[in-house]
């Protein structure tokens, strides 16, 4: 059952009558967080090296789709936070999101474990701690590890996403999007890797050379590099995360049947030496759910959390078009209901556009050990409002699972900054067990759905023509020849040239949905 002291109650306007006898500054502090409405609670303020239990610190729940950032060096305390928040949402009714990279998080589905820690923290900041597990989905891309598998289709996934963990630039970034609108105007369905290599390969071949010349500003120089990247992409053993069935975004939208909110946990650790590409599929997912969700507005709570941790990897290397279609994301996904974490290190880690649409952050401790990080700190402390704390002093000198929070008020207003003892998780702090995860997965009723990926005609069969053995090449050579030589080629082409197919709607990041798929919600 939710826990009583995260679900509504009644209208808490004042500090009580106990924190009334703080010291004056941090009676000033605390008031700023006596929020009237829903709230989560964070912990209990720190004050000249006290921490003070009858100081509250919360954030209100309507204010979570306003975005938030938790940052902080390794080991502070971060991973907690999240499960901290996530458990909160969750008993609100909030479904939410997890990119667990680490393992740490599959827990969150199974009660935490009493230790002397936990019952002290719980202590200093007046939380009365339960054991309580909360209702958990497990994914994982392209079924590597344990998890429901997620996938997408290379349609779906769009141009600009696939160009970042392609490594294509800017040039081979935009011929890249040509090849996809050349595809989608001719009906040919890029299903997986192979679909966007069988058309770069017929559009690089002798026949398929006067349609490349149709599509403007796309070289046969260009279109070589391209095919040559998604020769070595798959090489690294990548086509299993494209396919169908593709991955439905709205079933992280769902709620248990005792009304919590189901935490939807993907599992990257299988996969966590592939930052560029796991931390694009995180994008994709919540590009698509921007694609599909309606307009929801101003709302009491959101309709999703969605975290993102490792979130500078979404911004390495990235193009200013990938970073112009993160910035409008976030920017119009708060009027869908979405409330978007970015989780990293440090906010230098995320471009100063998005870094200012981020209205609630939770900052742990960071380490000054170098000049550069006596620099990422001062930057750190100048992204936090006017404070009566030493920003810099705190910020080094936090412990684990203490952070430096201001939020937005009921209001939409920057609260007073307050150092925080954090709370305790009620779930359990680490992984379940494999037996337990596996059981988990395999008794999900989403698990039939997608565990075993479909090999339907798309663009490959259709150029190939069903050759045997074509599914085999490897290598632009090869794919050539298998498409190039196929009995029913030429006719296909011709046909290709003159189709008129069903064009695709593409949202800010490129990616897509055909018109009339059946939505879960």
């Amino acid at each position: 059952m939710p826990d009583r002291e995260t679900m509504p109650s009644a209208p808490a306007p004042e500090v009580s009558a106990r924190a009334a006898a703080l010291p004056q500054e941090a009676l000033r502090i605390a008031s700023g967080y006596a929020f009237s409405g829903p709230a989560l609670h964070l912990g209990a303020l720190l004050w000249e090296g006290q921490c003070l239990p009858d100081a509250q610190i919360r954030v209100p729940l309507a204010m979570l789709n306003r975005h938030g950032l938790v940052a902080g060096a390794t080991g502070t305390g971060k991973t907690k936070t999240l499960q901290l928040v996530a458990e909160q949402l969750s008993a609100q009714g909030v479904p939410v999101f997890l990119a667990d990279i680490k393992g740490d998080l599959s827990g969150i589905a199974a009660p935490g474990r009493p230790d002397a820690r936990v019952e002290g923290r719980a202590g200093d900041v007046n939380q009365r701690w339960t054991a309580t597990g909360f209702p958990a989905e497990y994914y994982a891309l392209g079924g590597i590890g344990q998890g429901i598998p997620v996938r997408a289709t290379v349609t779906g996934f769009g141009p600009v996403l696939l160009a970042k963990v392609l490594r294509l630039n800017r040039t081979q970034e935009q011929s890249l999007a040509l090849i996809f609108h050349y595809a989608d105007s001719k009906g040919l369905d890029l299903v997986d890797l192979k679909d966007l290599r069988a058309v770069v390969t017929f559009l690089t071949s002798d026949e398929g050379r006067q349609e490349l010349k149709t599509i403007g500003g796309l070289s046969a120089a260009t279109a070589g590099v391209i095919l040559r990247s998604l020769t070595a992409f798959e090489a690294q053993g990548t086509s299993g995360f494209f396919g169908e069935p593709e991955f439905d975004t709205a079933e992280l939208l769902r709620a248990a049947e005792d009304g919590r909110g189901v935490v939807s946990v993907l599992e990257l650790s299988a996969v966590q030496d592939r930052p560029q590409l796991f931390s694009t599929f995180l994008m994709w997912l919540l590009a698509d759910l921007f694609h599909d969700l309606p307009e929801a507005g101003d709302v009491d709570k959101p309709r999703l959390v969605f975290f993102l941790d490792e979130a500078h990897l979404l911004f390495d290397d990235a193009s200013d078009a990938f970073l112009e279609s993160i910035t409008q994301t976030v920017r119009l996904i708060r009027s869908k209901g979405v409330g978007v974490f970015f989780v990293t290190q440090s906010p230098k880690d995320v471009p100063a556009d998005v870094l200012a649409q981020l209205g609630n952050r939770i900052q742990h401790a960071s380490r000054a050990f170098t000049p550069d990080d006596a620099k990422a700190l001062n930057a750190t402390v100048k992204t936090f409002p006017k404070s009566a704390y030493d920003l810099e002093e705190v910020l080094t000198n936090l412990g684990t699972g203490e952070a430096v929070v201001t939020v937005l008020s009921e209001k939409g207003a920057p609260t007073p900054v307050a150092a925080t003892r954090l709370r305790a998780p009620e779930s359990l702090m680490g992984p379940v067990g494999q037996k337990a995860l596996g059981r988990a997965v395999e008794e999900s009723p989403l698990y039939e759905r997608y565990a075993r990926a479909v090999d339907r005609e798309s663009a490959y069969e259709r150029l190939a023509g069903g050759l045997e053995g074509g599914r085999g090449a490897k290598g632009p050579d090869e794919m050539r020849d298998a498409v190039v030589g196929s009995g029913v080629f030429k006719s296909l082409a011709r046909a290709v040239g003159t189709q008129i197919g069903r064009e695709i709607t593409r949202s800010l990041f490129g990616t897509a949905r055909r018109p009339g798929r059946r939505r879960r919600r």
